[in-house]
């Protein structure tokens, strides 16, 4: 149609414009969407937490000052009572420590991201709705396995070394992200039901009581006789054990499959309660 044809007063007719339909690659709930999604929200926590220096420094920089204060205070005594070396328990203990806190601060940020509306808005995003957790074990996954890699660096300058060979080296440094994600799942469940009341941060309290009463701050045989089975059967003495055992050398097998209970054990409960934590945490937000 011309502009000559148009009859004077009318009104010229609307061109309709048509916009093709979005097309994506794979669906919003398959599970290339899960692994692509979890991947952006892993390295979304990655950059955020490389960028908080509270994070920063509970994950690597108070670690590493613990590890040094309990040389430098503990280590000689410790040795004389066991006969080997302290470090060798000190830095699979610092190494689980290390992983606990930086996952209650972790859990900390999860609840201002509830109180902010930041999962609410994830929620209304054409996202696979379980990426959001996925991603965030998989970045707790990545900061233990920096936390550890950190403390046995900082644990070789003051004598720790790996005595019983490579494969033994890659094990002891891979439990504490087992123990980790054990954990992890856990205290994301807190912080996604917590509400205004503090359970994270007395988890924290658990945590330090959990630091003081394990194999790795003195031996077993030397806590009270009613209290040394308590303290052989926690978590931690149990991962303290294994790696102790990967590195300066005795039980292995035991150990490692009571910390891998622990760990399964662990997200086995507290994975469900979780999921639904979270995605009610999107919702209301």
């Amino acid at each position: 149609m011309t502009a000559s044809s148009i009859a004077p007063g009318s009104t010229p007719p609307v061109s309709r414009l048509t916009f093709p339909e979005p097309t994506l690659d794979y669906a919003e709930n398959s599970a290339r969407a899960l692994w692509a999604h979890s991947l952006i929200q892993c390295k979304r926590l990655l950059i955020r937490w490389t960028r908080d220096p509270s994070t920063m420094i509970q994950a690597l920089l108070y670690p590493a000052l613990t590890l040094l204060m309990f040389r430098i205070v503990l280590g000689n005594s410790i040795s004389a009572a066991t006969g080997s070396p302290s470090v060798y328990g000190t830095v699979p203990m610092i190494a689980l420590v290390g992983a606990m806190f930086g996952s209650i601060v972790s859990a900390v940020g999860l609840k201002g991201e509830k109180t902010s509306g930041l999962l609410s808005r994830f929620a209304t995003t054409p996202t696979h709705r379980a990426s959001g957790l996925a991603g965030r074990m998989m970045a707790e996954a990545i900061r233990v396995f920096a936390t550890t890699i950190v403390i046995v660096a900082v644990g070789m300058v003051l004598g720790f070394r790996f005595n019983q060979g490579i494969p033994s080296a890659i094990a002891l440094l891979l439990l504490p992200i087992a123990f980790g994600i054990g954990f992890a799942v856990m205290v994301t469940f807190l912080a996604t039901v917590a509400g205004q009341t503090p359970l994270v941060e007395v988890v924290s309290i658990g945590c330090t009581l959990l630091m003081f009463f394990n194999s790795g701050f003195v031996p077993v045989a030397a806590y009270p006789p009613w209290l040394q089975p308590v303290v052989a059967a926690q978590p931690m003495s149990c991962a303290v054990d294994a790696m102790r055992g990967l590195s300066l050398g005795g039980p292995v097998l035991v150990p490692v499959l009571q910390t891998l209970a622990w760990a399964v054990g662990m997200v086995a409960v507290f994975l469900y309660p979780a999921i639904r934590g979270y995605k009610r945490a999107a919702e209301t937000g």
